[in-house]
């Protein structure tokens, strides 16, 4: 079972570290010093389903060159100011790509891989787009 620790520092700032001893910073300052905790949510979504999507189109021999998703979130107007709506925009490039194909595996992700999704679906409904990138 995955074990993170949140020490505060100063201030508003804390650093959250994973059960690997990576870090992050986070703040509830204004100017922030560190990632806001409610967007390291919208991070996580966005890294979890990169992963998937990343493993899905290497097994369907369509690897991918480049991958960008762009989350935004509306959250609810009063505390605690509960995402109800996340849009996440695949941007992606690689070789003789299709957007079923893309589609196909951010789908999977979304469905059946990624446990962020997973977890945040109960409360926020998540939407998709796919656009392929011409590779420079």
């Amino acid at each position: 079972m995955p074990t993170t620790t949140v020490r505060w520092l100063t201030g508003k700032q804390f650093v959250g570290t994973d059960s690997r001893n990576h870090s992050v910073v986070l703040s509830g300052d204004d100017p922030a010093k560190g990632v806001s905790p409610s967007q390291m949510l919208l991070i996580g979504l966005s890294a979890c389903t990169a992963y998937d999507v990343l493993n899905i189109m290497v097994k369907k021999r369509k690897p991918l060159t480049m991958l960008e998703i762009i989350a935004d979130g509306e959250q609810d107007a009063k505390p605690p100011w509960a995402y109800r709506r996340i849009h996440l925009r695949y941007r992606v490039s690689g070789k003789d790509l299709t957007e079923k194909a893309v589609s196909q595996a951010v789908k999977l992700s979304q469905e059946k891989f990624c446990s962020v999704a997973a977890t945040v679906r109960g409360v926020a409904d998540i939407t998709t787009e796919v656009e392929i990138v011409a590779e420079d």
